[in-house]
């Protein structure tokens, strides 16, 4: 069991790896331009010159698909970093202060967290535009206060700790003891980073495909599942490959993380939230 663990986080490693660089370097990869357009051989299935077929305008698909990883998982890692940031600043404010600064940043959090997620990032994408900055404040906004309440448990949890204690008896700083917490809290930061990334990709995914997130012509994964609701029957390829690529990411990633959690010890119900 232990040797089918370590197999599946070294290929679902590799695939990731695989995908970021060919994403990253796309212009290398990238067989041909993702907005060059030619009707004459639109919607044709895979071939030798296009090698996973071209799209309603004759765009290849291959090269689309190479190009959308750039902005998908971009504009995921952005709104996962921005919203763990905010998290841990409110999340360890809260439970190391104590006493009328926890009550007010709970009560905040408690706010954000019984508003339904989904209809809040329509909302917030609705009323600002369709933008990739909007998208990533929507993204930010809602998110947020989940990484807060289990920064706040974890602080809570270190701050009983010995070394802790010893630290407050030798005088040290509230910068110091924040600094040892924080060092203390890193392996359950990696994980909820791993676990939460990927939702972070299907909630742009689906925003772009409502018409809230990126924007048409931008080669994104999310925009092509979309440019194929008309085709997906006689042109199934054109909502296979984006599928595709999704999957294989957010399989990698929920593998990548599970195989963290394990390795560091962290029990589920801390990070699922």
């Amino acid at each position: 069991m232990k040797r089918d663990k370590n197999l599946r986080y070294k290929f679902s490693i590799a695939i990731l790896v695989l995908i970021i660089l060919i994403s990253a370097l796309a212009p290398i990869f990238s067989p041909y331009d993702p907005q060059e357009q030619n009707t004459s051989i639109r919607l044709q299935g895979m071939s030798r010159e296009h090698l996973l077929g071209t799209d309603q305008l004759g765009r290849d698909m291959l090269s689309r698909a190479i190009y959308g990883g750039r902005t998908s998982i971009l504009l995921a890692l952005i709104a996962t970093l921005i919203s763990m940031a905010i998290g841990i600043i409110v999340g360890t404010a809260g439970a190391y202060l104590g006493g009328k600064a926890d009550s007010f940043f709970s009560a905040i959090v408690n706010l954000f967290q019984s508003l339904p997620s989904s209809c809040l990032i329509l909302a917030i994408a609705g009323i600002f535009g369709s933008s990739n900055k909007n998208l990533i404040i929507a993204l930010s906004i809602t998110s947020w206060a989940g990484f807060s309440r289990i920064v706040h448990m974890e602080v809570k949890k270190i701050m009983k700790e010995d070394f802790v204690t010893g630290l407050i008896i030798l005088g040290s700083s509230d910068r110091t003891i924040i600094k040892h917490i924080f060092v203390n809290m890193i392996p359950n930061i990696v994980v909820l980073f791993a676990t939460r990334i990927g939702r972070a990709i299907l909630s742009v995914a689906a925003l772009s495909f409502l018409g809230l997130g990126v924007q048409p012509p931008t080669p994104d994964w999310s925009v092509m599942i979309n440019d194929a609701r008309l085709y997906y029957r006689s042109s199934p390829h054109m909502l296979i490959v984006p599928g595709m690529f999704i999957f294989l990411t957010l399989f990698s990633i929920n593998n990548i993380g599970d195989y963290l959690r394990d390795k560091f010890d962290v029990k589920s119900k801390e990070i699922i939230i």
